[in-house]
């Protein structure tokens, strides 16, 4: 895997300065820009991996706090935060906890980062690539933390937290199956589906319902549109684990 991190924070910082000269001085490649939807849209081939450096001007982060979010969840990126407990705070109230992979408290020492990275640039990449692709649609911030915690070991998964986000991800991306919430505002989940099978483009991608609805009239709407399955979230992690793993397995 590529060794690139994007660094969003204030260039003159000392503390910024010495996060891009330990991380290049551990050979990587460091893209430095100031926390600004604007100029981080401009970034090409943006990093997966981004760390931001939080300080006072947490109040006034809000567009970015948010823009972090959605591009970690529909892109399955690693946020990764510096600052301090009350910054991070500030910070969780636009950006789920689950989200962020990792904290750094300041004063820190910045060989933390470097050991940090280290482990998540050192898995394989074949193991990465070799990893089936899972889209998981809820607008629960919690329930997408929770399945990503019992997923993200052995899949690839990227989030997103409503029916149009998912069907903005799938312009640019096809999962090898879509975990997708029944009841959701503006777009359910059976409205979805049937957008899903209308596109040549994505109407052989395999989704499974994942939902706390139970009664027969909403799975016999559901079964309608011809799901590949119908899970839902009161069962165990370990029985919803086995039945994802088997839908792989038959498909083999």
């Amino acid at each position: 895997m590529e060794k690139k991190v994007l660094l969003l924070g204030d260039s003159s910082s000392f503390m910024v300065g010495a996060i891009k000269n330990n991380l290049i001085a551990a050979e990587y490649e460091v893209v430095l820009a100031v926390p600004n939807v604007d100029v981080i849209n401009m970034i090409k081939d943006k990093p997966s991996v981004i760390i931001l450096y939080l300080g006072d001007y947490i109040t006034e982060m809000t567009e970015v706090l948010v823009y972090l979010k959605d591009i970690c969840l529909e892109d399955a990126r690693s946020l990764y935060l510096v600052g301090k407990p009350d910054e991070f705070e500030a910070a969780e109230r636009e950006i789920p906890e689950g989200v962020v992979s990792g904290k750094f408290e300041r004063p820190l020492n910045v060989k933390d980062i470097v050991e940090t990275l280290d482990q998540e640039f050192s898995k394989p990449k074949d193991d990465e690539e070799r990893k089936k692709h899972i889209l998981v649609v809820d607008d629960s911030g919690t329930m997408l933390r929770t399945i990503k915690s019992w997923l993200g070991n052995r899949y690839k998964v990227s989030m997103v937290n409503s029916g149009m986000n998912a069907i903005t991800f799938l312009a640019n991306y096809k999962p090898d199956l879509i975990l997708l919430d029944y009841e959701m505002p503006i777009c359910t989940g059976p409205q979805v589906l049937k957008m899903i099978r209308s596109e040549v483009s994505t109407s052989s991608i395999p989704v499974i319902f994942f939902t706390a609805r139970g009664d027969k009239e909403s799975v016999m709407e559901v079964l309608k549109l011809k799901p590949e399955g119908y899970l839902l979230k009161s069962m165990k992690p370990s029985e919803i684990m086995a039945a994802i793993n088997n839908f792989f397995e038959n498909e083999k």
